[in-house]
């Protein structure tokens, strides 16, 4: 444990009073709930088995039954609605945004679980109720789950959707951009639009350049080779050739970068988990602590 870095008060101070001061059923003994957090936040890191983690942080099955009510309740998707809030009020966020995914190979043990797969797909309105695929599917490496997000110009997430691994990019945009939603600091409307949106040649389609022409939402995406094609043998019918900024796009590299990290955490690089609204809750706890940690260097 002396290698892993927990909360600081600085962070914790910033999430405190959103979580609940009880564990358990009314009527338990109190827990610490920066214990649980911390114990959440250690299984993940480790990408240990629930009833592997230290007794430090309280019992394993607390600590499991506590993350599991926190997922369904969505309790860490308004934390990290709270500090998206903070970092726009402290003009943290850069809203040159980017917007891309990765895979996450699940384990035997994430598999063990029925599965509706015929005609079934992830929900995308409310990602905190559990999908009939349990957003497992299976793509060239087996079963796999895939992890939508966008996030800032400096590679912090906004927004996290989850779908099986083998579905594709370009249709999960328009839902990622629905999700989108900062508070301001004058307490006015929610904050939806960003200024730019770099994505790679895979979200290249009519329908997002439609949808970021129309909200005047500057598009950095490359054209496709095969689109160029087709565009030239219209001839004039085939329109110009899409506005694309290449120095621009050379910032899309944070969003790798950031999912470098999150693969740090062993639990999220792997999925053990069964259930989708616990996997994406781990990745959001993710997000939170990267916040934190911008928020906190400020102080």
């Amino acid at each position: 444990m002396s290698r892993f870095r927990l909360l600081s008060d600085e962070q914790w101070a910033l999430i405190e009073d959103l979580l609940p001061v009880r564990t358990g059923r009314p009527g338990r003994p109190f827990s610490d709930a920066r214990a649980m957090v911390e114990g959440i936040i250690y299984r993940y890191r480790c990408g240990i088995a629930w009833r592997d983690v230290p007794a430090v942080f309280g019992p394993w099955q607390t600590i499991w039954t506590w993350h599991r009510r926190l997922s369904a309740e969505g309790t860490w998707d308004r934390v990290l609605q709270r500090l998206l809030a903070a970092a726009e009020a402290a003009g943290e966020i850069d809203w040159a945004i980017s917007v891309d995914s990765t895979i996450a190979r699940a384990h035997q043990h994430a598999t063990n679980i029925t599965r509706v797969t015929q005609g079934a797909s992830s929900n995308y309105t409310n990602p905190r109720i559990e999908p009939p695929d349990h957003a497992l599917g299976r793509s060239r490496g087996g079963l796999s789950t895939k992890i939508h997000e966008l996030v800032d110009g400096n590679g912090r997430p906004l927004v996290v959707l989850l779908t099986a691994g083998q579905a594709g990019d370009s249709p999960l945009f328009l839902p990622l951009m629905r999700h989108l939603s900062v508070p301001r600091p004058t307490g006015g409307p929610v904050r939806t639009r960003p200024d730019r949106v770099r994505g790679d040649k895979a979200y290249s389609s009519r329908a997002i350049r439609t949808h970021l022409r129309t909200r005047k939402i500057g598009a950095v995406i490359p054209e496709p080779a095969d689109q160029q094609g087709h565009r030239k043998r219209r001839g004039s019918r085939g329109g110009r050739p899409p506005a694309f900024d290449e120095v621009d796009y050379r910032g899309r590299n944070v969003i790798e970068r950031y999912f470098n990290q999150l693969k740090h955490w062993r639990g999220i690089a792997t999925r053990f988990d069964k259930l989708a609204t616990v996997y994406r809750a781990a990745v959001v706890l993710h997000a939170v602590i990267t916040w934190t940690n911008t928020l906190s260097d400020m102080t």
